[in-house]
């Protein structure tokens, strides 16, 4: 009789299993709306550009020129421009970024761990104009002086050729850097925390030293957490507007050298859109923002993949 009876009690109710049905659908909703909603941007833009994409074709990403007046429009200035600026800011801000994740999750001590990485995560909350005003004001003259130093000993090198004028390719990269510094530094601090204290305890059984061992298990275990990590500033530093346009020059050119201006497809957007009134130009501004989706989309799904698979490798959450 008391099985009987506590097997009916452990019965599912229908009205439970109702319940969770809807909140299942419920949650299906919300996910499918999100999908919807990227799917909705990307037609909305296909079609704002489909003037563009029909008068120039694949031509349209691989020209030079960008003339408003004559309607001759191509946009490898602004992609050349967006890369390069995002790919030298990961080149200044991945070894700061790692350094500090490393000291916050394996060498400072509790007392300054949990200030710092709260200090490193608000960096993540200033508004990215006042970073360009500091930029402006304060950055800007900074590097004045150093292209003028660099000129005057090593101008004959195409990297460091331009006149020192303090905004430009190098300003927009120490500007992105710093702003993506805290992606780096907070998701490759949880990704190290998330190894197995049995990876550290073996590398110090083998009599390996603290730096042989965080430089081998530890970063070994850790590296798709990590690489996530850049990838996803990666992708915050592609679709960066106003800092970037406050300090990068704005001008459509492609250049090897770090002292001259420069362009972003963001940046193109935020100047031009609004005072745009032909149609052909409105269009291929469209087709700038539907490129620009394109790769932080594409970016952004690589990074997610690679957390994915730490959390499938660690046993935890590694989102």
């Amino acid at each position: 009789m008391a099985t009987t009876a506590s097997s009916i009690a452990q019965r599912p109710r229908p009205q439970l299993l109702l319940s969770d049905r809807g909140f299942n659908l419920l949650l299906l909703g919300a996910s499918a709306a999100v999908l919807a909603l990227i799917a909705l941007i990307g037609v909305s833009l296909a079609r704002g550009a489909a003037a563009g994409i029909t008068h120039f074709g694949w031509r349209f990403l691989t020209g030079t020129t960008w003339d408003p007046v004559q309607e001759d429009f191509g946009a490898l200035p602004f992609i050349y421009g967006t890369l390069v600026s995002s790919l030298l800011a990961l080149f200044i801000a991945v070894p700061v970024g790692l350094g500090t994740a490393v000291f916050l999750a394996k060498l400072a001590p509790g007392w300054l761990a949990r200030p710092m990485a709260f200090l490193v995560e608000l960096l993540a909350a200033v508004p990215s104009v006042v970073l360009g005003l500091w930029g402006i004001f304060v950055l800007a003259p900074i590097i004045q002086k150093l292209e003028a130093f660099v000129g005057q000993r090593w101008g004959e090198f195409p990297l460091f050729t331009g006149a020192p004028v303090g905004v430009g390719m190098l300003a927009a990269g120490i500007i992105l850097a710093i702003m993506i510094l805290p992606f780096i530094a907070s998701i490759g601090r949880g990704a190290i925390l998330a190894v197995p204290r049995a990876q550290a305890e073996a590398g110090y059984a083998l009599g390996a030293t603290r730096w042989e061992t965080i430089s081998g298990p530890i970063l070994r275990y850790a590296r798709k957490g990590i690489l996530g990590g850049i990838v996803l500033a990666l992708g915050r530093a592609l679709g960066e507007t106003m800092a970037v346009t406050m300090v990068i020059g704005n001008t459509p050119r492609i250049s090897v050298s770090l002292f001259e201006s420069g362009y972003t497809m963001s940046a193109v957007l935020a100047n031009e859109f609004a005072e745009a009134t032909a149609p052909l130009h409105l269009s291929c501004l469209v087709e700038i923002a539907l490129v620009l989706l394109a790769v932080t989309i594409l970016v952004n799904a690589m990074a997610r993949l690679l957390i994915w698979g730490t959390a499938a490798t660690a046993g935890g959450d590694g989102a």
